[in-house]
Formats: structure tokens, C-alpha cells, sequence
């Protein structure tokens, strides 16, 4: 039997399912893939370049607009360092101006005080006037020391050692000790002071000295360069030489040579000196003598005023003279007037 050879088919059933087949699998691949993906990134990209140069844009303004309020913050802090500069400088101002008007009125404050000291220092005066006009004027020559009469044979010196005196009339004090020392032919008891009390030879303190001329070549010596600290306020030395000097039975004098009254009242140091003065049957009353000088430069007026004021009326009250010195030049003869003691040229 022969066999017959079966022709293969080349578009068979089977051959055409496998065609559908992979047909549908690209196509289900074509749905599945998303075509327009690159388009988007793209898009996407695009965009996000925008956006980065527009912040790049803003952050370039930012920065601009940084480095001015920078500026403008330095200015500012350099227009409050210049505020605060003058801030300080007119509450220093303030504080000057506040300082000088308390000044002033402490200044007007003495002024009216002084003024009525002495309006009532000049009507006492002028009564004394009255007095002795009544009676026969005398005009007597006598030996002084500065103008001041030398009748005792104790004496402190109570001498004013503050800038004032130091830096203006100091020459002029020591001519005047100098002068007050050869007067006197020899005194039984001499100590030195300045207006505070401070002694001139402190190790010998609140006791007499005893004169000799090697003593008084000393205090020559030493005065020079003798400027103790001074409060311009000659009442302590008043007061020191009155309770530790002023003793029974014996003649004193107390010399106050000074330019300045610094205290706090005239009135209350005269009361307080003529308490320590007051005369007894055992313990006369010490001679108070004053010299005063002139107001120097860049001295209150004022206390220079009060100085003249108050050793006028301490010298009245306790048997002394107050002279004023006007001029430094040595005044070789003084003379008394009606009380008043005066240089005869």
C-alpha cells in the first residue's frame, strides 16, 4: 500500500492563533505603555527650570534687598551710637548746669547771710562811731605786728595752710611771722598751728614752746614748706588754741592770719568761740587779732567775704583787731584811728 505524503499547510489554525496572539501582546504592551511619558518629563523639566530660574531670580533680589537693609541697619546703628554720644554729652550738660545752679543758690544763700551780717556789723559800728566821736579823738603810734598791738607774752599763731593762701600769699605770710617774731623781744610761751588744729612741730603738741631765738630760726625755716591739709576754716584752730592755751593768770594772743571762711555758719562759730572766751576773774579774756588777705584768682568771693566778716566781729568781741590786707608790700608804720588799724605811708 502506498502511504501519500500530507502537505503541510502554511497559514494553518494553529499559525494564525500565534500571529493573534502576538498581536494582542503588542498591543496589550501599546495600551499598557504610556506613550506620552517622555513629553511629560519633559514638560516637567521645562517647568522646573522656570521655577529654579525664577527663584534664582527672587533669591538675587532677596540678596540685593539684604545688603541694603544692611546698610541701611549699620546707618542706623552708627546715627544711634552718634544719639547716644550726645545723649551722654547733654546729661553731662545737665548735670554741669544742675551743679552750678545749686552753686548759685548756695552762693546767693551766703550772699544774703553775709549781707546781713555785716548790715548788722556796720550798724554796730556805726553806733561804736557815734560813741566815740562824743569823745576826744586820740592818735597813738605803737609798735604791731601786721598793725596788731603786742601786749601779751603768750601767743599762737593760727595760720590758714589751704591752696589759697599757699599759692597766692604765702611770701606774704611768712614777712609777716618773720616780722610778728622780732617785734616781740621775748615771749614765755609760742606754738604754731595751722586752722585745723595741726601743729607745726607735732611732738609738741598742746604744749607751750619755748622762745629762743634757735626756736623762732626754726619756725622761719620751717614754715616755707609747712602746708598741712586745710578745710578753709579757721574756727578749730580758735577753738584748740583756746581750750589748751588759755590758762589762769596768764596774758594770750591769738593771731589768726587766713583768706577764707569755708563753715557752715558765721553765727554758730562766733557763739562757739565766745563761749571758749568768756572773760573770768582768774582767766582774763585771750586777745583774738586777725589779718586777712585778698580774694586770689579762682577764689569764691564769697568765703573770702565771710572770712572778712567774721574775724571783724571775733576781733571786736574778744579785744583784738582784724587788719586787711590790701597790699603785699611791707607797711614799715601802723597806726590806730578810732579803732582801726592803718598802714602810714
Amino acid at each position: 500500500m502506498k502511504l501519500r505524503r500530507r502537505e503541510a499547510e502554511v497559514f494553518s489554525l494553529s499559525f494564525l492563533d500565534c500571529i493573534c496572539c502576538g498581536f494582542g501582546a503588542i498591543i496589550l504592551l501599546l495600551v499598557l505603555t504610556d506613550v506620552d511619558q517622555p513629553v511629560v518629563i519633559e514638560r516637567a523639566t521645562e517647568s522646573m527650570n522656570a521655577q529654579i530660574l525664577k527663584l534664582q531670580q527672587e533669591l538675587f533680589t532677596l540678596r540685593g534687598e539684604t545688603d541694603e537693609l544692611h546698610r541701611e541697619l549699620r546707618g542706623r546703628i552708627t546715627e544711634l551710637r552718634k544719639q547716644t554720644t550726645n545723649l551722654v554729652r547733654l546729661q553731662s550738660d545737665l548735670t554741669n548746669a544742675q551743679g552750678e545752679y545749686t552753686a548759685n543758690s548756695s552762693e546767693a544763700q551766703v550772699a544774703s547771710i553775709v549781707e546781713n551780717e555785716l548790715v548788722a556789723a556796720y550798724q554796730e559800728l556805726t553806733a561804736e562811731m557815734e560813741r566815740l566821736q562824743k569823745q576826744p579823738r586820740k592818735r597813738t603810734v605803737q609798735p604791731a605786728a601786721g598793725g596788731i598791738p603786742i601786749d601779751s607774752e603768750y601767743v599762737v599763731f593760727v595760720i590758714d595752710t589751704s591752696p589759697s593762701m599757699v599759692n597766692d600769699h604765702w611770701q606774704a605770710t611768712v614777712k609777716i611771722m618773720s616780722e610778728a617774731l622780732d617785734i616781740y623781744p621775748r615771749l614765755k610761751g609760742l606754738q604754731v598751728i595751722n586752722d585745723q588744729g595741726r601743729y607745726m612741730f607735732e611732738d609738741q603738741s598742746g604744749k607751750w614752746l619755748t622762745d629762743s631765738d634757735k626756736l623762732r630760726d626754726r619756725i622761719r625755716q620751717r614754715l616755707p614748706s609747712w602746708t598741712p591739709f586745710s578745710r578753709s576754716d579757721p574756727v578749730p584752730g580758735i577753738r584748740l588754741a583756746l581750750q589748751q592755751f588759755r590758762r589762769p593768770d596768764e596774758r594770750l594772743s591769738v593771731y589768726v592770719i587766713g583768706d577764707e571762711f569755708a563753715g557752715d555758719s558765721m553765727q554758730v562759730a562766733l557763739d562757739s568761740i565766745n563761749r571758749l572766751n568768756v572773760a573770768e576773774p582768774k582767766r582774763p579774756r585771750a586777745r583774738i587779732h586777725a589779718i586777712g588777705f585778698p580774694a586770689g584768682a579762682g577764689m569764691s568771693p564769697f568765703t573770702n567775704v565771710q572770712f572778712s566778716a567774721l574775724m571783724r566781729l571775733v576781733t571786736a568781741q574778744n579785744g583784738g583787731t582784724f587788719v586787711g590786707v590790701t597790699s603785699e608790700k611791707r607797711c614799715l608804720t601802723f597806726v590806730q584811728i578810732l579803732g582801726t588799724t592803718q598802714c602810714r605811708e
